[in-house]
C-alpha cells in the first residue's frame, strides 16, 4: 500500500495519518447547509487523485443529486466518480425514500446484514420510478436552463445591490450571499432574515443556510415565468431590507 506524503496528510487531514486507517472521505459535491458553496474546479480531480490510496470517496447527494444541477449527480459537474453515492430527498418528490449506491466490488455484504423498519414501502417506489422518469425525460434539462438564466438574473441584480455579496451555485442549487459590505465581506446575517422574512408576507418561500446565504432551491419543473416571478418578488425584498438596515445606521448615528 503506498504512503501518502507527509505535507499532503497534514494539509488535507490535520494530521499525519496513514491511509490504511482512512475508510473513506465523505463530502458534499456543493455544500449544502454550509452556505451553497461551489467548490474549485480542480478540488475533487485532486481528491479522487487521494483516493488511490485505498481510500473510498463517497459523495453526499442528498441535496445536490437526482437532477438538482442540470445532471444526475452534482458531482459529475466536477470531472471525477465516487466509490459510493448517498442519495435521498428528491428522488422520491418528497415521498420518504433513500438509497445508496456503491461500486460492485464493495457491495458484497451478504444477504440480511442491513435492514430497515420502512424498506419497501410501495408507495415510496412508485413515487421514485415516476420521479426519476420525470427528471430524465425532462426536468433535469429544465434545471440546467432555468439555473443559467437565474443565474444571469441574478447577477444582474448584484449590480443594483450592494449587499450581495456573492452568487453561487449549478442549476437550480443557487446561493445568494449577503454581506455587510463587499469590502469587509462580514455576513449580514440580520439583513438575509428580514429578507426572508419580507418575502413570505409577499408571498415567496425562502430558506437560509450558514451565517447570511439565501438558496434558491425550487421544484425542478419551475418555468421561467414563475422564476422571474419569484426573482422579482425576492428583489422587492432585498430592497426593502437594504433601506430598513440603511434607515436604523443613519437613526443610530444622528442618535449618537
Amino acid at each position: 500500500m503506498k504512503r501518502l506524503p507527509v505535507i499532503i496528510e497534514e494539509e488535507i487531514m490535520g494530521r499525519i495519518l496513514p491511509p490504511d486507517k482512512v475508510a473513506g472521505i465523505l463530502v458534499e459535491p456543493i455544500r449544502g447547509e454550509g452556505g451553497y458553496i461551489v467548490l474549485a474546479p480542480g478540488f475533487f480531480p485532486a481528491l479522487r487523485k487521494l483516493c488511490e490510496y485505498d481510500i473510498l470517496l463517497i459523495a453526499d447527494e442528498v441535496q445536490s443529486g437526482v437532477g438538482r444541477t442540470g445532471k444526475w449527480w452534482a458531482i459529475q459537474n466536477f470531472g471525477a466518480e465516487p466509490d459510493i453515492i448517498c442519495i435521498a430527498k428528491g428522488i422520491a418528490s418528497g415521498m420518504p425514500m433513500g438509497a445508496m449506491v456503491a461500486r460492485k466490488h464493495i457491495a458484497t455484504w451478504p444477504r440480511g446484514s442491513h435492514g430497515n423498519t420502512f424498506g419497501g414501502n410501495p408507495l415510496a417506489c412508485a413515487a421514485t420510478l415516476a420521479t426519476l422518469e420525470l427528471i430524465e425525460n425532462e426536468y433535469m434539462e429544465n434545471a440546467a436552463c432555468i439555473g443559467s438564466y437565474a443565474l444571469s438574473r441574478l447577477g444582474q441584480m448584484m449590480e443594483n445591490h450592494p449587499s450581495i455579496g456573492m452568487v453561487r451555485g449549478i442549476g437550480l442549487m443557487i446561493g445568494i450571499e449577503f454581506v455587510e459590505s463587499r469590502e469587509s465581506k462580514k455576513p449580514a446575517e440580520s439583513l438575509r432574515n428580514q429578507i426572508v422574512q419580507l418575502a413570505f408576507e409577499r408571498g415567496l418561500l425562502t430558506l437560509g443556510c450558514s451565517k447570511s446565504t439565501l438558496r434558491i432551491s425550487p421544484p425542478l419543473c419551475i418555468t421561467k415565468k414563475e422564476m422571474d416571478e419569484g426573482l422579482d418578488t425576492l428583489e422587492e425584498a432585498i430592497t426593502l431590507a437594504e433601506e430598513n438596515i440603511n434607515h436604523a445606521t443613519r437613526f443610530s448615528r444622528s442618535s449618537a
